[in-house]
């Protein structure tokens, strides 16, 4: 029998599916004259990168909490310079963002995963990871699961960050604010790899990186509404609303973040002098 590292998923009817990823459907490309491409009958989107501009998409639905699962492939050998991002924000200078953030490198070195949370536009919650696979060579599947209680990102199943709901110490946590899906491919090599000393080999452009499998199980916010009762999903059980580790999951987070984790804001004391974020000491 499989084994899951969540908790089960009940069926429930107050939120989305896509059963059947669609890009057309789900999606629209912002940005980038052209660069941003869905193919294959809306199941592959693909974005580009070159010495003019990147490109990016968005979700044509916004979310007051919500599980975005997305397949990508990376843009593959000399990505140094890049970044690939997927990620959800709010709108306005008080912004809410969960982030996963691909930072391209030098061909046969590691990509680094950047993750990070804003709430009321205040992030300084990095962490970031080595990925113990190659995410050019084949599809991988990214996940943030988004609940009142916590914010979990997932590699192929394989939970690497749990940020809980610490509000009881004080610390901010997005839950008021609705968030839409964004993606984008630009150039940042002013800090991106090795601090910027590794500029953008643009003789190899135009960077590629590619799209499948979007799924969305969320509370879809519109009209001023949520699909789910009460707004946020409280008091429904079983399902991702309330979702959280069982012990082979924080197992498998652990093993991830002793062998990959190369950066936590959490054991930052220089970056904090004046003493670690309450969260990092209550944990």
């Amino acid at each position: 029998m499989a084994h899951s590292y969540f908790l089960p998923l009940f069926l429930s009817l107050i939120v989305i599916s896509s059963v059947s990823a669609n890009f057309h459907r789900d999606v629209e490309i912002t940005w980038g004259d052209g660069r941003g491409q869905i193919t294959n009958n809306g199941e592959l989107l693909t974005l580009s990168l070159d010495k003019s501009s990147g490109s990016g998409f968005q979700s044509k639905n916004e979310y007051l909490f919500g599980k975005i699962d997305m397949q990508m492939k990376l843009v593959p050998g000399n990505s140094a310079g890049t970044v690939t991002t997927l990620y959800l924000k709010s709108p306005g200078t008080t912004w809410d963002e969960i982030d996963f953030e691909f930072l391209g490198n030098l061909s046969g070195d590691p990509y680094t995963l950047h993750t990070n949370v804003y709430t009321q536009g205040k992030g300084d919650k990095e962490q970031q990871f080595k990925l113990w696979f190659d995410p050019t060579a084949d599809f991988h599947t990214y996940t943030i699961l988004w609940n009142p209680q916590r914010i979990i990102f997932t590699v192929d199943g394989t939970p690497i960050r749990e940020f809980k709901n610490m509000e009881s110490v004080g610390t901010l946590f997005p839950k008021n604010q609705p968030m839409r899906m964004y993606s984008s491919l630009w150039n940042a090599d002013d800090w991106a790899t090795r601090g910027g000393l590794v500029k953008t080999d643009w003789s190899k452009a135009p960077f590629t990186a590619s799209y499948r499998g979007f799924n969305q199980e969320a509370c879809v916010w519109s009209n001023g509404k949520s699909s789910c009762p009460n707004g946020s999903g409280q008091g429904t059980t079983g399902s991702w609303l309330s979702q959280e580790l069982d012990s082979t999951a924080q197992e498998r987070m652990r093993w991830v973040q002793k062998n990959y984790m190369i950066y936590n804001y959490c054991t930052d004391t220089k970056r904090f002098p004046q003493g670690l974020p309450k969260e990092c000491l209550a944990a």
